[in-house]
């Protein structure tokens, strides 16, 4: 065989992906680890490079160290640039940098591409790599101008500091990985808590997590509908979906914690309602929360579970299965109790193998979850709900935590990091890169029957 032939065997797209963020980790963890990264000037350690590295290049938001206060601003500037790249994809940052030096986008490259971003098809995958770079820029300059003044004001920070603040949290929130700086201001792990009943800061902050959590495909649809006056299936389904879980989350969110004294009890009637959307919003894979998770009740932190497993949109910036799977797999059962074959959504059917995908996807990520929860319950003495929780958000790139994760033993930051790792990736995408390429098989198997239920 020619090298060619075997480059090509062995560096699929799947493994380029695998392959690609192992490198980009690698390179965090190396420059988080230089005592220049600390704010003491004292390293951090490897470990916790490592533990925060894998969280920013996996857009997650899990910390082991207060990003506001344990890091210098070279540290923070590695992290958000960790967090650009892992959010957008560092393919897509690959073909910004050829498409500016006006090199050919080859057949592999758009390969890998459509692979990165969940497009459907190699046609306009270049198209949509522009987009993504276009869009990502401007509704992160819009954020981080809206959120400055907004510092300035209500924290009264100087100036230069509310503008480095604004750019921060309008690229980590966009990106859905939760990093934040407000440590620095009202102490480590402080985050967004002081703006819970704040209506600017809510909707600004809000609405980032949301325009990064429906995907780039979604954007661009909704952006060029007043011209074509048509819009997906992809995005009916993913925005239909999308409202009807943050006002079902928000509204259960607000009925379970309404007269919690921990949570939403000492909050306005206003604060309240703001409280429960973000929190519902947030489990899109956010990163950030306004109200203490460890201070819920059990009933919430397990519906909480359930909203980040089911996570954002295809093609964004968030994890978990994603939006489209959930509803795929709502569709398969409502198909099965009707007795129909077809699962139909906006009277279109689907294709059965994306059903299967969907259905082998949710079962990969459970036994995931299941898998590495048995293992921190080993490592780590806390109580499953915490180990669950911290689980789900790891795998679902959330970044939301009950206080576990700052309180992970060494083998409990290194299960964590393996998940991160896992769901940004995908279980699917993993799969396909450890396997050989598929066939199809010259003959069919003979029937046979099976009961079931």
């Amino acid at each position: 065989m020619t090298r060619g032939h075997w480059s090509k065997r062995l560096l699929t797209p799947p493994k380029i992906l695998v392959f690609g963020f192992l490198i980009m980790i690698a390179a965090g963890t190396l420059l988080l680890s230089l005592p220049a990264a600390s704010a003491t000037g004292i390293s951090i350690g490897p470990l916790n490079a490592l533990f925060t590295a894998t969280s920013a290049a996996c857009v997650t938001g899990l910390t082991v160290v207060d990003t506001g206060t344990a890091f210098s601003v070279f540290g923070q500037t590695v992290i958000l640039l960790l967090v650009q790249v892992g959010g957008i994809g560092f393919m897509t940052m690959a073909t910004l940098i050829a498409l500016v030096l006006n090199k050919r986008i080859s057949l592999r490259e758009r390969l890998v591409l459509q692979e990165a971003l969940n497009h459907g098809t190699i046609d306009g995958v270049v198209r949509l790599v522009k987009k993504v770079i276009l869009y990502s820029l401007l509704i992160e300059v819009v954020g981080a101008l809206l959120l400055a003044v907004h510092y300035v004001f209500s924290l009264s920070l100087p100036l230069g500091k509310a503008v480095y603040f604004g750019v921060y949290h309008s690229i980590s929130l966009f990106n859905n990985a939760g990093f934040d700086l407000m440590g620095s201001v009202q102490g480590p792990f402080s985050g967004m808590a002081s703006f819970v009943s704040d209506p600017y800061m809510n909707i600004v902050l809000m609405a980032l997590i949301f325009l990064g959590g429906i995907g780039f495909i979604v954007l661009s649809d909704l952006l060029e509908y007043p011209k074509v006056r048509k819009i997906s299936l992809h995005s009916k389904v993913v925005l239909s979906a999308t409202a009807v879980l943050v006002f079902v989350g928000g509204l259960v969110i607000f009925l379970m914690e309404v007269n919690n004294p921990h949570t939403l009890g000492p909050l306005s009637t206003g604060g309240k309602i703001w409280a429960s959307l973000f929190q519902s919003v947030t489990t899109r894979s956010g990163g950030v929360n306004t109200v203490d998770i460890g201070g819920l009740h059990q009933s919430t932190q397990f519906f909480m579970i359930l909203l980040m497993f089911i996570g954002a949109a295809p093609g964004s910036t968030g994890g978990g299965i994603k939006i489209t799977t959930f509803v795929l797999l709502l569709g398969a059962v409502h198909a099965m109790i009707r007795g129909r074959e077809d699962v139909v959504l906006f009277r279109k059917r689907i294709a059965k193998d994306v059903v299967y995908k969907a259905i082998t996807l949710t079962l990969l990520s459970i036994l995931l979850i299941i898998l590495f929860a048995m293992l921190l319950s080993v490592t780590e003495d806390h109580d499953f709900m915490s180990i669950l929780f911290e689980s789900a958000s790891a795998f679902g790139t959330t970044g939301i935590s009950m206080g576990l994760t700052t309180e992970l033993s060494p083998f409990g930051k290194v299960w964590v990091i393996c998940l991160m790792y896992l769901g940004r990736l995908g279980p699917l995408t993993l799969a396909y890169a450890l396997t050989r390429d598929n066939k199809k098989e010259p003959y069919n198997h003979p029937e046979g029957k099976i009961i079931i239920g």
